[in-house]
């Protein structure tokens, strides 16, 4: 059995620079995002306490609903501290 070579085909790489750019505008800074997400962890913390709230009055029948909010609310918090953590970290690092 003869093994056939292989027929390679040239890679072309290229990259641009992107160092002389402006900063874009668009982007919020990140006190903004963490305003923003602060903003939605707030929300769900209102939603999970407002089905906690029917749950108690009866006008929640499926518990899973309550719990599911609940969770959602405390992940999502937890998420938020952990970026607001981990940018701090990288600012005192980079500067």
């Amino acid at each position: 059995m003869e093994i056939e070579k292989l027929a390679m085909t040239p890679v072309v790489m290229s990259a641009k620079s992107h160092v002389s750019e402006p900063a874009r505008e668009d982007y919020p800074t990140f006190g903004e995002y963490l305003a923003q997400s602060l903003k939605k962890v707030n929300q769900l913390e209102l939603d999970s306490a407002e089905l906690k709230k029917a749950l108690v009055t009866g006008r929640v029948e499926d518990i899973s609903q309550v719990v599911v909010a609940g969770q959602k609310a405390e992940i999502a918090l937890q998420l938020t501290s952990i970026g607001a953590v981990s940018f701090s970290i990288v600012e005192r690092i980079f500067g």
